[in-house]
């Protein structure tokens, strides 16, 4: 068994920065699902499964935070499935545009930077520099 290493400032601010994402998408998602009509009247033709998956998914995001400031291996395994379930669902929002469902184009931005987030957070836990420093 691995003795605990403090994790480094690299873990730190990937890990607070999924925290932060997870607490934002879970503020964000939460105004227009539970708000007011004027809120998800404001939110325009938002599309309701992306926005119901990006809501549950902040708060995986937080808890991988959590998981890699911990240096946690299964946060690793949670990164990977956060980053396969969004690929999954931005193809099915690619599909629901490509028949011709309503959407915003914020809703396009926001797909490709969570992929982006968290492509880049697999990339650096999963064989990448901060590999060896989470406890398998």
């Amino acid at each position: 068994m691995k003795s605990h290493q403090r994790p480094g400032m690299g873990i730190v601010a990937m890990s607070l920065l999924t925290i932060a994402f997870g607490l934002l998408t879970i503020r964000e998602g939460g105004s227009i699902l539970f708000g007011s009509g004027a809120s998800r009247a404001a939110a325009g033709n938002y599309v309701p499964f992306v926005l119901w998956f990006n809501f549950v998914a902040g708060f995986a995001y937080i808890l991988a935070g959590v998981g890699l400031w911990m240096q946690r291996s299964w946060a690793v395994t949670l990164s990977v499935i956060i980053l396969t379930a969004t690929l999954l669902i931005f193809a099915a929002f690619g599909v629901h545009v490509y028949f011709g469902g309503a959407y915003e184009q914020r809703t396009l931005v926001a797909m490709s930077l969570r992929t982006l987030v968290w492509a880049v957070v697999v990339a650096l836990v999963w064989r990448g520099p901060f590999s060896g420093r989470i406890n398998r």
